[in-house]
């Protein structure tokens, strides 16, 4: 098993899918094939199911985009190799904003989205023709984390709070907790967030701090695309506060602690009701042109992720939260229909309220 989990490491670390930047050897992942050969029933992370016991495939496949779904995807890719071994499948997460250049240019084939497609992609996508699918496969709670050892006094933050935080006019003023709340330790205020192309960032900007230039303080904040950097950057800082998809946390709870906000702490529960604050849908983008014949690898690999068998279970290994059966239903739908475009309006909101009744709709 030790050489297994090595393994698994060493292909984490190649570069993305179009050579983007490397990705750093993610904590996340250290231990994965063991859970998912407990979940899925496999061993040693060998026996993937999901393929029906039919003719190995091959080809290659390249993904890029976020960090954030990267772990759900990374662990589809190791398991649908193991029974095709001739699939060569690349993994990037360079952010969700460089996923979409590369995926609208036809660089790759699938592309790893923490927020929906936005008008300027859906556009550079028009011109060089690629048509895409869009496939929400799990849900996400943006955590507000803090450094676990010696912060017994934070437990809590408030929208308002965080705005006042991390919108643009505090940047090099808000340097203290105590100025956040008064009786919170007049100790520095040591700030870590994602970069500038993560989906993460866009949606924590538009949900508290509302600026439409889609800019939050940034000079003086630890930045990285990497989720696994920020994580270790609060791991180690005990005056630290950072933010980043439910996964990191969840796979990091020795070091770090997650703050209610509003009063409510992201757990599966409060996620799937969307009544924790910073829930929001993940996705796959999954080019049309890659599921016809010129690629024979593509459409085996996504039948085998978004399967009965294999979603939920994958989805849980990476410790995110799965969707609701309906919503999976139409998810699942929106793929074997071959349903094109995207369900969101240019506000990025479902349109006709929700993401099930969008769903339904674009049929």
């Amino acid at each position: 098993m030790p050489g297994e989990l090595n393994r698994i490491n060493d292909v984490v670390l190649k570069k993305g899918a179009y050579g983007l930047r490397r990705i750093a050897r993610p904590r996340l992942l250290v231990g994965l094939c063991l859970v998912l050969g407990l979940s899925l029933g496999l061993t040693a992370c060998g026996g993937a199911s999901g393929q029906g016991g039919g003719e190995a495939v091959s080809g290659n496949i390249k993904i890029e985009g976020s960090s954030t779904v990267f772990p759900i995807t990374q662990a589809a890719a190791e398991l649908f190799r193991e029974e095709n071994p001739d699939a060569r499948i690349e993994v990037g997460g360079a952010g969700t904003s460089d996923g979409f250049e590369a995926f609208c240019q036809g660089d790759t084939e699938i592309s790893d989205a923490s927020r929906p497609i936005e008008a300027e992609e859906i556009q550079a996508c028009k011109e060089a023709g690629v048509e895409y699918i869009e496939i929400p496969v799990a849900y996400d709670g943006i955590s507000i984390v803090v450094n676990k050892k010696g912060n017994d006094w934070a437990t809590d933050i408030t929208k308002d709070e965080l705005k006042k935080i991390w919108e643009p006019s505090a940047e090099g003023k808000v340097t203290k907790w105590s100025q956040v709340r008064s009786d919170w330790p007049d100790k520095p205020l040591d700030l870590y967030g994602p970069g500038t192309e993560s989906g993460t960032y866009e949606f924590f900007n538009g949900e508290i701090v509302g600026n439409e230039e889609e800019v939050n303080r940034q000079s003086d904040v630890e930045m990285s695309e990497d989720d696994n950097v920020l994580v270790q950057g609060v791991s180690g800082d005990a005056n630290a506060l950072g933010y980043f998809g439910y996964s990191y946390y969840e796979n990091n709870l020795d070091t770090l602690k997650a703050l209610a906000v509003d009063g409510v702490k992201p757990t599966e529960d409060s996620i799937r009701s969307g009544e924790y604050l910073l829930s929001r849908p993940l996705f796959i983008y999954v080019s049309t042109d890659a599921l016809k014949k010129n690629n024979k690898a593509v459409k085996p690999f996504v039948d085998f992720y978004l399967s009965q068998q294999n979603l939920d279970r994958l989805v849980k290994a990476a410790k995110y939260v799965t969707i609701p059966a309906s919503l999976e239903d139409e998810s699942r739908a929106q793929y074997e229909d071959r349903t094109t475009g995207t369900v969101f309006t240019e506000s990025g909101e479902p349109k006709g309220g929700d993401l099930k009744t969008a769903l339904k709709q674009s049929k």
